[in-house]
């Protein structure tokens, strides 16, 4: 059983995929090709905002969108301490400082309540994530934004796909973005993203950061990175973007077989009624996680971690703050953490191996949270 089965996709649109590349190779156009620019026409529709821009990874997005909002050193960014690394990476990379706010206990994202008594004269942004497929509460954060003059970075990387209000995730603030590393929801064969915005001298700025600050060719108008996307990946994704509505709904009933099946033995993921999401991972908790993935391993059930560790305890982080930074439900949400497999073409039989394994190991060993 595969944790993400990434060749059951593959076989469903392998000729075209292949059709895909060797154009490519034909035209010989493998940075800024027209695949590029077409993909970004058919993000920005499905997104439903006037500009997406193609970009190297879902790190490097963030690190755009920052950089085309002159955050820089002395800067406070306020975002979760529960999500992967990069958020925070591209924070400090730049110079600025990760102000982390607790995460709702339910649903893992931000606490937009607490948002407003960490903004100091030093905010320059607040970058929420829409952690496991789900979007953060983006009303409440965009009120608390308007009021205090500061942009919204959406980090989408797990929920492009998703809605809130009826409205796609990345299309939600002052910029979305989103990767499409191969284990994503949408996800290219290798490193790829995107930045989105309503905003369209945010994405010149955005383009211009993509290729070195280029205004135009050996013309540096702004600090840039090396941060294409490769028109083979662009390429692939345009042939992969064809599967992603039905592969939405097939994520939905996989999450909903689950919800089923483990409500009583788990403590299972809470959707959010003005929200769907793409479950990039389908997350439960349990009292001890160690206990219970020997368990499931022992039945050849794979299984993982997002997260085990808070952002404000990775020991890079640890000495940038004066005080003991302390966030209950993140350091919580973080010890008991459980992701299943979870992909749109887990079969029914394959599904059912895992709720019956995890259900006789909860049950036996009283080991449910």
């Amino acid at each position: 059983m595969q944790f993400i089965d990434l060749k059951a996709q593959y076989s469903l649109i392998e000729a075209s995929v292949m059709d895909r590349i060797k154009t490519v190779l034909n035209h010989g156009a493998y940075i800024m090709g027209p695949e590029v620019s077409e993909l970004e026409a058919e993000l920005a529709a499905f997104v439903d905002v006037p500009h997406a821009i193609g970009v190297s990874s879902g790190t490097d997005a963030l690190l755009i969108a920052l950089m085309a909002l002159d955050v820089g050193p002395g800067d406070e960014v306020i975002t979760t301490p529960f999500s992967f690394f990069a958020t925070a990476e591209v924070i400090a990379l730049l110079g600025a400082k990760p102000v982390f706010v607790d995460i709702e206990r339910d649903t893992y994202n931000i606490d937009a309540n607490l948002i407003e008594a960490a903004i100091t004269s030093k905010t320059k942004a607040i970058m929420p994530v829409s952690l496991y497929g789900q979007c953060a509460d983006y009303d409440a954060i965009n009120a608390i934004a308007a009021r205090y003059s500061l942009p919204v970075i959406e980090d989408a990387a797990q929920s492009f796909g998703a809605t809130y209000n009826g409205k796609r995730s990345c299309g939600l603030t002052t910029i979305g973005c989103t990767s499409f590393f191969p284990s994503k929801p949408l996800g290219g064969y290798g490193d790829g993203g995107a930045c989105f915005t309503h905003d369209a001298d945010l994405a010149e700025r955005m383009k211009s950061i993509r290729l070195h600050g280029q205004a135009e060719r050996y013309q540096h108008v702004r600090l840039g990175i090396n941060g294409r996307l490769d028109t083979i990946q662009a390429a692939i994704l345009l042939e992969k973007l064809t599967l992603f509505p039905h592969e939405i709904k097939l994520r939905e009933q996989v999450a909903a077989r689950y919800a089923k099946g483990l409500s009583d033995f788990a403590r299972t993921p809470r959707i959010k009624s003005n929200h769907t999401s793409v479950f990039a991972q389908y997350t439960i908790e349990v009292a001890d996680r160690e206990a219970v993935q020997k368990a499931l391993s022992e039945q050849n059930v794979p299984t993982a971690v997002h997260y085990p560790v808070p952002l404000h305890k990775q020991p890079v982080f640890e000495a940038w703050y004066a005080e003991k930074q302390c966030f209950p439900h993140a350091e919580d949400a973080a010890k008991h953490v459980l992701s299943l497999p979870m992909h749109p073409y887990l079969t029914e039989a394959d599904q059912n191996k895992v709720m019956g394994a995890l259900q006789d190991v909860l049950q036996k060993e009283a080991l449910a949270v």
